[in-house]
């Protein structure tokens, strides 16, 4: 099953899906929603998901696929090249992670590589991979101030708690939103909350 929200992507896929031996095409889907009222349907061995769905995204729609269908298989098929990605749509139960722009012959083989249970990465994500990300790219500073963002605390307030200048407080907010690849600071406050807020 394909899951993606550009009719001509799911075309392009289908052609080129269709005309490999032992593949076929039973059902298309270009939302989250539509996907987990379709698949039950439809039973696909492999759906094939894009992230940037409208709505609920394409690792919330994995989530919720593999919850109703336990034995699926998913390749989550991205343009995103971030690690966290990754490591939240392998959370979320996907088998592969392949990139949009990959030879429609890398897709090919990471189909093959899920259906009998073993992952699969594009080769420049698993490099990435294994490079520190999210939490673990931190220094301890960083992680301080990021607790201290999570209890809802000013520029100001965090530099008087940690005796530091309020410039210095927005040097470490900027590379938090570098490391983390937050497009905003709003992102970042919302990171923080649903990560990091001390236990009261």
């Amino acid at each position: 099953m394909l899951v993606d929200d550009h009719p001509l992507v799911r075309d392009g896929l289908r052609a080129r899906l269709n005309s490999v031996p032992g593949l076929l095409v039973v059902a298309e889907a270009d939302s989250a929603d539509a996907a987990v009222e379709l698949a039950p349907r439809a039973a696909p061995d492999l759906v094939l998901m894009d992230i940037g769905l409208r709505g609920a995204n394409g690792i919330e729609a994995t989530r919720r696929l593999r919850a109703l269908l336990p034995t699926l298989r998913v390749v989550v098929l991205s343009m995103h090249d971030n690690a966290e990605y990754v490591r939240e749509a392998l959370r979320a139960g996907a088998g592969g992670y392949v990139l949009k722009d990959s030879p429609a012959e890398e897709i090919v083989d990471a189909i093959h590589a899920v259906m009998p249970g073993n992952p699969y990465l594009s080769a420049s994500m698993a490099a990435a991979m294994q490079r520190p990300s999210g939490d673990e790219a931190l220094t301890p500073r960083e992680r301080e101030v990021l607790a201290l963002i999570a209890e809802g605390l000013s520029s100001r307030d965090i530099g008087e708690r940690l005796a530091m200048g309020v410039r210095t407080v927005e040097t470490h907010r900027t590379n938090l939103r570098r490391k983390l690849d937050l497009a905003s600071p709003a992102a970042l406050v919302r990171y923080a909350v649903e990560r990091h807020r001390r236990p009261s």
